[in-house]
């Protein structure tokens, strides 16, 4: 006999948030179940949980906030920052938050 489950609600995580980067970083840690010797536990770090679905978002506003820190980004400034991929997404998240332009450019080398 099935074991009745409950449904499942969408009320969220009960948070709410002032700023999109407030919810960088802090991404769970899932146990990964069916894979692997049956000796292993495994588990994922879920950084497709930020909101660009990326590692680089916590590398984007880590670096826009040390800039900040340390006086070497100062308000106005523009960001330039070669690119060809999530580290200029999560720079132009950032950046569009903090209210810093942002100069994205790819070299030929890059693919």
């Amino acid at each position: 006999m099935l074991q009745q489950q409950k449904i499942r609600t969408t009320a969220g995580r009960g948070r709410l948030f002032d700023s999109i980067l407030d919810t960088v970083g802090d991404t769970p840690v899932v146990r990964i179940n069916n894979l692997g010797p049956a000796h292993a536990t495994i588990y994922v770090k879920a950084e497709y949980f930020n909101p660009g679905a990326s590692v680089k978002d916590r590398l984007a506003l880590n670096i826009i906030e040390e800039g900040e820190r340390s006086g070497a980004l100062k308000p106005g400034q523009t960001v330039v920052e070669a690119t060809s991929g999530n580290t200029g997404i999560g720079l132009a998240m950032v950046c569009a938050q903090k209210g810093y332009p942002l100069v994205v450019t790819m070299a030929d080398s890059f693919s």
